[in-house]
């Protein structure tokens, strides 16, 4: 899979041991729209999907957690690699841990039938709703973000995905 950017804060140098959590997320274009988790409460747009847990492919995860988070079906036959986000940093939590994660994005399409939402409690207390976004509307959305208690390289990770989809004119 193309590695798509990079975001190394290179504020490690203390940090004696290393925490590792990936993400699968999917990425759904339709008309011109991207389908994007809003999170109500914080007002910010992310993809569709969440941790990969221990043992799991990064495929099945993305297709469970868009299930989970947005209810939308994802068909395994149509998923194909776009590329994946490389993340290290200091854990916002521990100065003494190294915080890695590779965010993979996978382009795919859903069934026409969704199903119920499956939130976890903070996802359930943020109020995340699928929407289908114009790019432009959630990259300026992503970068105005005032209040949230989340580091922001997760929101500026989300819109220059957006923008590496719109230069590679899967999105207008």
């Amino acid at each position: 899979m193309r590695l798509l950017f990079e975001m190394d804060k290179k504020d490690y140098g203390q940090c004696t041991h290393t925490f590792t959590r990936n993400s699968a997320r999917s990425i759904i274009i339709s008309d011109g729209k991207v389908a994007m988790i809003h999170s109500l409460k914080y007002d910010y747009y992310k993809f569709p999907g969440g941790g990969v847990e221990n043992g799991e492919d990064p495929i099945e995860a993305m297709i469970r957690e868009t299930r989970e988070e947005a209810g939308l079906v994802v068909i395994p036959e149509s998923v194909k690699e776009y590329g994946y986000v490389h993340r290290i940093q200091r854990s916002d939590i521990d100065a003494t841990e190294c915080f890695v994660q590779d965010n993979f994005y996978y382009l795919c399409k859903t069934t026409e039938e969704s199903v119920p939402q499956q939130l976890d409690d903070y996802e359930a207390r943020e109020s995340y709703r699928l929407e289908y976004v114009e790019p432009f509307a959630a990259i300026a959305k992503n970068r105005n973000v005032k209040d949230s208690p989340y580091n922001q390289l997760m929101f500026e990770r989300e819109a220059r995905v957006l923008e590496i989809l719109i230069a590679d004119e899967l999105l207008k």
